[in-house]
């Protein structure tokens, strides 16, 4: 019995002091809760992104100059600069630099046309005039896609007669510059033309560039651009990783040629003006008819020699060297 009793008195021991459970730690829950939330946060950005409103009109006035005010300026070369936004994204560097760039309202798009410019004055009347008093007034081509949001960017080479060119060189962040438009060019649309050639010389490059990254930016594109650029030196290139990149992008749509008329020692490319010998080299042939387009932006020199003066802010009459080779004015566009 005595045994017994010890037996189940130590039964009664043993059942009686079990180990107390130990208190559950709330620290699962806050992580999980932590990546809820955190998930749940970008979810709701991610949509807030996709499905903001529906940009209904440019912040451009056609009527009325706008400031806008400049972001950041980034050199390109020895004679050009560029405006560049803060906040680049490193996967975007290569679309965006070099520029003047400029900041649109509440993360607005341009919306421009393509192919469109901006006209540009001072914002402070008294800052950029002529001898006369009147106020300079220049024509500008932003280089930026006109649906990126929050900024517009600039290409601008300065050249030492050129007043406005020096004006904008001068700015600082901060500072504001007045621009109207936009100014509609040649009305761009996907796959008009089998064969588009792009002749272009220094700054003039950029409304062939805005035509040819609008274009190779559509899936649909099938037209095949032939890009014909000059300049005095290789450092005078404007554009020139940009543009190699998208051949790169897209070797089937684009092939560029660079001319200088002062090459280096360890330059391959072609050499001089274009010519005609150069344009039937690399330009469809005017027998194609309206199959092909020539775009001619330049020097007013080179415009000139090959495609006849502009008259003013008209085409003017075609002449030059694609004349010569028998291209219609149907065939040309002058910008």
């Amino acid at each position: 019995m005595s045994f017994l009793r010890a037996a189940f008195a130590g039964t009664r021991r043993y059942a009686s002091t079990a180990p107390a459970a130990k208190k559950s730690s709330n620290v699962p829950l806050i992580l999980l809760g932590c990546g809820v939330a955190g998930l749940a946060a970008y979810v709701y950005l991610d949509r807030a992104e996709k499905y903001q409103p529906a940009q209904e009109k440019s912040p451009f006035d056609p009527q009325n100059f706008v400031d806008f005010k400049l972001k950041k300026v980034i050199p390109y070369n020895h004679n050009t600069s560029t405006f560049v936004p803060h906040n680049i994204p490193c996967a975007d560097r290569l679309k965006l630099d070099p520029r003047f760039v400029f900041e649109l309202p509440n993360n607005e798009a341009s919306l421009l046309p393509v192919a469109s410019c901006l006209l540009v004055k001072a914002s402070d009347p008294e800052a950029l005039k002529d001898a006369k008093g009147r106020p300079i007034i220049r024509p500008y081509t932003p280089i930026s896609s006109p649906d990126h949001r929050g900024d517009f960017s600039l290409l601008v080479k300065k050249y030492e007669s050129g007043n406005a060119s020096k004006y904008i060189h001068e700015l600082k962040e901060g500072d504001t510059l007045s621009f109207k438009g936009p100014i509609a060019k040649f009305p761009y649309k996907a796959n008009e033309f089998d064969e588009v050639a792009l002749i272009g010389g220094g700054s003039g490059i950029t409304p062939l560039y805005q035509v040819i990254t609008h274009a190779l930016a559509d899936n649909s594109n099938k037209t095949k651009f032939k890009l014909l650029f000059s300049n005095v030196t290789e450092q005078d290139i404007l554009l020139r990783e940009d543009l190699d990149a998208l051949q790169k992008k897209y070797p089937k749509h684009l092939d560029v040629v660079y001319l200088l008329d002062k090459p280096g020692p360890n330059w391959t490319g072609p050499s001089g003006f274009i010519n005609a010998d150069v344009i039937k080299e690399h330009v469809a042939p005017a027998s194609l008819g309206d199959k092909v387009k020539v775009f001619v932006c330049g020097p007013p020199g080179q415009v000139a020699a090959v495609a006849g003066k502009k008259a003013g802010m008209k085409q003017g009459e075609l002449g030059g060297i694609l004349k010569e080779l028998g291209y219609t004015e149907e065939q040309v566009y002058k910008f």
